[in-house]
C-alpha cells in the first residue's frame, strides 16, 4: 500500500465512530471545578472542628478524592467515551484503594 493510498482511507480529521470533541470552553468548565474542589479540601485543614477529629477529616476529604478521580478519568482520560469495561476497571480501583486506605487507617488508630 503507498502513502496516498492510506491517507485516502484514513483522512485528517475523520472522526467516524468516534465521539464529538469536547470545546475548550468545556474543559476550563472543568479544571475549574477541579480547583474548585481542590480549594474546598485545602480548606478543611482549617476547620476547626475537622482539627479536634481526625476522623471526620477522612470523612470529608475522602467524597471530595474519589469525585475528582472520577471526574479526571472520565473527561481527561476520555471515559465517557470508551467501553463500559474501562469504567468497571477505574471504578474498582478506586473502591480497592478507598477500602486499603480506611483499613491502613483504622488497623493503625489514625481514624476514630
Amino acid at each position: 500500500m503507498s502513502d496516498s493510498t492510506i491517507e485516502a482511507e484514513h483522512p485528517i480529521g475523520d472522526t467516524a465512530g468516534h465521539a464529538a470533541h469536547p470545546s475548550d470552553s468545556h474543559y476550563i468548565k472543568i479544571a475549574l471545578v477541579l480547583a474548585a474542589f481542590t480549594a474546598a479540601e485545602t480548606a478543611t485543614y482549617y476547620i476547626p472542628f475537622l482539627e479536634e477529629h481526625h476522623g471526620w477529616l477522612l470523612v470529608v476529604l475522602l467524597p471530595m478524592m474519589i469525585i475528582k478521580f472520577a471526574m479526571v478519568a472520565w473527561y481527561f482520560m476520555h471515559l465517557k467515551s470508551d467501553s463500559r469495561l474501562f469504567s468497571q476497571i477505574f471504578v474498582s480501583g478506586i473502591v480497592l484503594a478507598s477500602v486499603v486506605y480506611i483499613i491502613v487507617l483504622l488497623t493503625f488508630h489514625a481514624i476514630f
